[in-house]
């Protein structure tokens, strides 16, 4: 290469996020970007918070590299987190705050974090899980009125730590956009969760992928119904600030505060779990009047038909889309066909089940026998193991080289999810493979469950499967077999799971029952998944 083409500080830039919100805050400084209750804030207040929680995070002694972070609602300080955090050259850890405490001490301590950002409603579990660590982190303590309960952790509240920040803080842009700007923990869904590393470049790239899936216009009113922990939100906190738009903020997912913001703020995007259109459609004396379109992205299991045909209905545009922590969320969608809008509403709702195709930002995806390597016929009745590779794959698995090479095995990423093609080249998901359960968008370990109801004392053997769900999607269905003499209620069996799991692992449904077993003693889930389907 000729050295007057090698690259240059004119020519050449990392990519990163960060780079919206300053862009914003300079093109459109006094467009509102929060609403939180009384909270209005602009594009330059919010640019100056950040770089306020940027300095103030290298004054406390923190340095570039270090891992900061956050037990939060979807509030504003979440929001900030996720450009105040790189900005100070650190790594953002958007932790479940749903988690029980041993979860959380053990994400503290294998992500090394320094310093833990704690809305004040999760501190009892917080100061639990940091009780148990040798080297607990700066605590800084979120003092939300809106919270129902919980004292403020740490020596001074949120406001009080960014106050003494600087808001004209001279952040650096990454060395390398390969530079890690954010670490997902996954829902430990095969044992301890593992660290899903993301690089600036990825979050980048899938912040504008978002955009083009989506077609997003600008200044768009987007409400915040997805966790802003969960793959740091589809990558939407950086989605938003590069067409600037407006976050609108909600402590608590209902139907009254979906319909409240689309009516009094005009909330036009917004993104979820199919058991948000669930309270959108059942919303009954919630349910209010608007007269724009709202664009509604879920991603999970597919909506039932009556879900999609009640959203089309009352004015909602639902896009489908599948991804994983390991893809920066969502990486591929059903792009839809305007010729499909004259079908059955049936026909509709089968096509829109499907996963679809991978995001513009994506280098490519397929289905593919996992041995072989090699690619199952595009007949729709094949199945093969889900795989992607491109950009908006992860770096890799935190501080676990074995698991990143099984990952990453043969140059893709594998799902571990089973599907098809079908000729037109949409993927669609037939089986999930490790028996991996969705319910509300959570992802459950059925190994766990099990591992935990197998402790109760009248217990001999359980499996434990997905039972389909209206309003959750999903939700676990324990299937037990009792030792020769000994009793138990289902009642009995959830209540020890109250006590040894997060609410939403827990089983909705026990069934008692001698269980289905191979030859060589491997009890069989099939059958058992049948059964789950017609129960009353």
């Amino acid at each position: 290469m000729p050295p007057e083409l090698a690259k240059n500080a004119a020519n050449y830039a990392p990519l990163t996020p960060v780079s919206f919100i300053r862009r914003s805050a300079r093109t459109f400084p006094d467009h509102i970007a929060v609403v939180y209750n009384e909270i209005r804030r602009t594009w330059a207040q919010t640019y100056g918070r950040c770089r306020r929680l940027a300095s103030a995070l290298q004054r406390a002694g923190l340095q570039r590299g270090d891992v900061v972070g956050v037990v939060a609602a979807n509030t504003p300080e979440i929001y900030e987190a996720h450009f105040g955090v790189p900005m100070a050259g650190m790594v953002l850890n958007t932790i479940n705050c749903r988690l029980d405490a041993r979860t959380i001490a053990y994400i503290l301590e294998h992500s090394r974090t320094r310093a833990l950002i704690v809305d004040r409603e999760f501190s009892a579990v917080v100061t639990e899980a940091v009780a148990s660590l040798d080297t607990p982190p700066l605590l800084i303590g979120i003092d939300d009125p809106a919270a129902p309960f919980g004292e403020v952790l740490g020596d001074a509240d949120y406001e009080a730590f960014i106050a003494a920040g600087d808001p004209d803080f001279a952040y650096q842009p990454p060395d390398d956009e390969w530079d890690t700007i954010s670490v997902n923990y996954t829902s430990g869904t095969t044992g301890n969760p593992k660290g899903v590393a993301y690089h600036y470049r990825g979050a980048y790239l899938n912040a504008l992928g978002n955009v083009l899936e989506w077609n997003m216009g600008a200044h768009p009113t987007y409400l915040w119904t997805l966790p802003m922990f969960h793959c740091n939100g589809w990558c939407f906190p950086w989605t938003i600030a590069a067409k600037a738009g407006t976050n609108v903020c909600i402590r608590k997912v209902t139907a009254k505060n979906i319909f409240d913001g689309i009516a009094d703020q005009g909330v036009d995007h917004l993104c979820g779990a199919p058991i948000v259109l669930s309270f959108m459609v059942d919303a009954g004396q919630d349910r209010r009047a608007f007269d724009h379109h709202v664009k509604v992205m879920t991603a999970a299991a597919p909506p039932p038909a009556r879900v999609l045909q009640s959203m089309k209905e009352d004015g909602f545009e639902v896009t489908h889309a599948y991804g994983l922590t390991e893809t920066y969320g969502p990486c591929m969608s059903c792009a839809w066909h305007s010729a499909w809008d004259d079908l059955p509403i049936g026909k509709q709702a089968n096509l829109k089940a499907r996963q679809g195709v991978p995001y513009m930002v994506q280098e490519d995806a397929a289905v593919m026998d996992p041995d072989t390597m090699q690619p199952v016929p595009a007949d729709g009745e094949t199945m093969g193991e889900v795989m992607f590779r491109g950009n908006i794959a992860m770096k890799g698995y935190l501080h676990n080289p074995q698991a990143t090479a099984e990952a990453f095995r043969g140059g893709w990423f594998h799902t571990g999810d089973l599907g098809v093609m079908h000729p037109d080249g949409y993927v669609q998901l037939r089986d999930r493979a490790k028996d991996i359960i969705i319910s509300g968008g959570e992802n459950i370990s059925s190994i766990e469950v099990e591992g935990v109801i197998h402790a109760h004392p009248a217990v001999a053997a359980v499996a434990v499967v997905a039972r389909p769900d209206d309003k959750w999607g999903e939700t676990p269905c324990a299937f037990v077999e009792l030792k020769d003499g000994a009793s138990a209620t289902e009642a009995e069996i959830i209540e020890h799971c109250r006590e040894r799991l997060a609410g939403f692992k827990r089983p909705k449904t026990v069934v008692f029952q001698e269980l289905p077993k191979t030859s060589t003693g491997k009890i069989q889930k099939v059958p058992l998944r049948e059964l789950a389907k017609r129960l009353p």
